[in-house]
């Protein structure tokens, strides 16, 4: 019968379940005098049979009026209940005056009060009833996979509430590190202790741990994650207390564990009042503003208020993807639109100017920083990636050293107040060509503010970043998705790690602390062993590392040798100096650096050779101005010479 009764239109559910009500009322009026006065059919009940029709004519009104039929029943929450109290609470005040109105037959008062608990009964406890057979029917219609969720708090609770309506997830046990929680159930499930896992997961056959902390600190994450490493089972979040609060994410979006969870590093805090010393009401321009770092630095200069934010890109996909973004993010936190006007366009109070130009067209720069009026300079357009700069020597000459020239002097000339640029952990004793144009372009703004002037110049050091386009991260996960492979290029090979978020923080407050000259970098922490990352997202995805002592794994690990000009250790500073800055996690280095006119000399020479495409040249006025580099394993002599002949072949023909 009730699949007769799901398999109805809408229309004629709602009038059944209008017509079982109408029925309620009639059982709860003749339960009302039969319970208080001990009679099946009392005679008092004969003077005001009356009451049968006006108890349907008032309470199924009231219960429409209250939207009692309004909720689809399986996804009726308690606000069901509340309903149903107020509607039979209205209704049974409405007799009640209608019988003191009419004054017609006697009626003991505590008929009324059963009236009302019979009524509760019938209409409530149908429905509770009705809906439990409704969710598990439609449990059981479909296959889902039972999780195990690490966390009985409220985020606990609401994802509890959000899966109980998924097709693909069936939410089996609560799993909390508190022992207080331990045996006791919310909502319905048992809350179970973390050692028990292993069992837990063979008796209910679960295929996935949903960890419920989202305002865990990421060390505590990094001990609960090596915990759950071992166990066969794929373990994702929720979304962060942040991506919450903001609205970006709902509490079912789950998420792969992050790298930032793996490695266990807490954020920098910001410094509020450093952030926005060089920001709040100027104007600011970006260069690179498409990539991974430029882009997360126009996200947070924009929360910062600026009154112009000058996006220049090179790439016109790049630069369009970003406008868009921050278009919509100003829209979102600029003062909503009144009602009735959601058509209209509010007025933005940040300036969006997004410019196409390569940081090499001199006259470019210029006319934007000019024509706009640009205060604070972050320069983050480079060209980062190792292997394919070490075979792209000139192209990355040309973009890392002289456009960081061109951009530094046409800010100096257009009387910027401070020029920021990106660097990196790379360009500490270089053995990459990447590494070797980035110490190159450091030097050039120590010797451009050695020679004075109002503009503050200053560099940010820093180490690989998460999820940045490129790094490993995305790598392997991909990888692993696919089955692996998982590729890693030695098994020694180590790296310092930030978030992006951070990468940019830091840059926004060096900034702010910028004398002149200055080379600030970041408390890293501990580096990170790049095998061992790769071996902790292969056990969290739930799979196993193939190798001698797991023959029967199912992803290997495959060592593939040290790419060209890649370190096994990367450092931070070149020498044992640094000193303490206004922000605790901020260092600020102390290094030597050769007077203007010696590396003025270096770049006109530099600048000859490459726009002769004199690949040795390069090569050897690289080592020649950078005094550390030191290439290693990188592009072998023979190579440069026949990038050289190719070149002169060319040009002869």
């Amino acid at each position: 019968m009730l699949e007769q009764f799901l398999n109805l239109p809408p229309v004629v559910r709602r009038t059944l379940l209008i017509a079982g009500d109408a029925l309620a009322v009639l059982v709860a009026i003749w339960a009302s005098f039969a319970l208080r006065l001990g009679d099946w059919w009392p005679d008092m009940l004969q003077d005001v049979v009356w009451l049968f029709p006006l108890a349907v004519a008032v309470l199924v009104p009231t219960f429409a009026a209250v939207g009692l039929y309004r909720p689809i029943l399986r996804y009726a929450d308690e606000s069901l209940l509340y309903t149903i109290v107020l509607g039979a609470s209205a209704g049974i005040l409405l007799m009640m005056a209608v019988w003191v109105f009419l004054r017609e037959g006697l009626v003991p008062r505590s008929s009324w009060l059963i009236c009302w608990l019979v009524l509760m009964a019938l209409v409530g406890g149908g429905r509770l009833v009705l809906r439990r057979y409704l969710r598990r029917r439609f449990r059981s219609s479909a296959f889902r996979t039972p999780v195990i969720i690490y966390g009985a708090g409220e985020a606990g609770a609401q994802l509890v509430n959000a899966l109980r309506y998924s097709t693909e997830f069936e939410p089996a046990v609560f799993v909390d590190d508190n022992p207080r929680l331990w045996g006791s159930v919310v909502l319905g499930l048992k809350v179970r202790a973390p050692f028990k896992l292993s069992r837990l997961i063979a008796r209910h056959e679960a295929g996935l741990i949903l960890l419920a902390l989202p305002s865990t600190s990421h060390r505590r994450r990094r001990e609960i994650l090596e915990a759950l490493a071992g166990l066969p089972v794929r373990v994702m979040a929720l979304p962060t207390l942040a991506e919450l609060t903001s609205g970006a994410r709902r509490i079912d979006e789950f998420r792969e564990i992050d790298v930032e969870d793996i490695l266990g590093r807490d954020s920098v805090q910001p410094n509020e009042v450093l952030l926005r010393a060089r920001v709040r009401d100027k104007t600011v321009m970006v260069t690179g503003a498409g990539g991974s770092i430029g882009a997360e630095l126009c996200r947070q200069i924009l929360t910062l208020r600026p009154r112009r934010l000058v996006l220049f890109e090179r790439s016109e996909y790049a630069l369009y993807s970003i406008e868009q973004e921050l278009g919509a993010m100003l829209d979102n936190m600029e003062n909503p639109v009144p009602s009735g006007a959601a058509s209209a366009r509010v007025k933005r109070s940040v300036e969006l100017v997004p410019l196409l130009g390569s940081v090499t067209h001199r006259q470019r720069l210029q006319v934007a920083m000019e024509g706009f009026g640009v205060q604070t300079v972050y320069h983050a357009a480079a060209y980062k990636h190792v292997p394919i700069v070490e075979h792209n020597p000139i192209e990355g000459v040309q973009n890392n050293v002289f456009g960081t020239l061109c951009a530094a002097e046409v800010a100096i000339a257009a009387s910027v107040e401070t020029f920021v640029l990106v660097s990196s952990d790379k360009a500490v004793r270089p053995t990459n060509v990447m590494g070797a144009t980035k110490r190159l372009a450091e030097l050039v703004l120590q010797g451009l503010a050695g020679q004075g002037g109002a503009t503050r110049l200053c560099m940010v050091r820093f180490g690989n970043v998460l999820d940045s386009s490129g790094s490993v991260v995305p790598l392997f996960r991909e990888q692993i998705r696919k089955g692996g492979p998982v590729t890693v290029t030695h098994p020694d090979v180590e790296r310092y790690f930030m978030t992006i978020p951070e990468a940019a923080q830091l840059v926004i407050q060096a900034s702010a602390m910028a004398q002149g000259g200055d080379l600030f970098l970041l408390d890293m922490g501990e580096a990170v062993r790049i095998g061992d990352l790769a071996r902790r997202m292969i056990r969290l995805s739930g799979l196993e590392v193939r190798d001698e002592e797991h023959p029967d794994g199912d992803i290997e690990i495959r060592f593939t040798g040290l790419r060209s000009g890649e370190k096994l250790r990367e450092e931070l500073l070149i020498g044992a100096d640094d000193l303490p800055t206004e922000h605790p996690m901020i260092r600020r280095a102390r290094e030597g650096c050769p007077p203007w006119p010696v590396i003025r000399s270096y770049l006109d020479r530099l600048d000859a050779a490459a726009q002769n495409f004199d690949y040795p040249g390069v090569r050897a006025l690289l080592r020649e101005a950078v005094a550390e580099y030191r290439p290693e394993n990188g592009i072998e002599d023979w190579v440069w010479r026949a990038m050289a002949q190719e070149n002169a072949e060319e040009s002869a023909g």
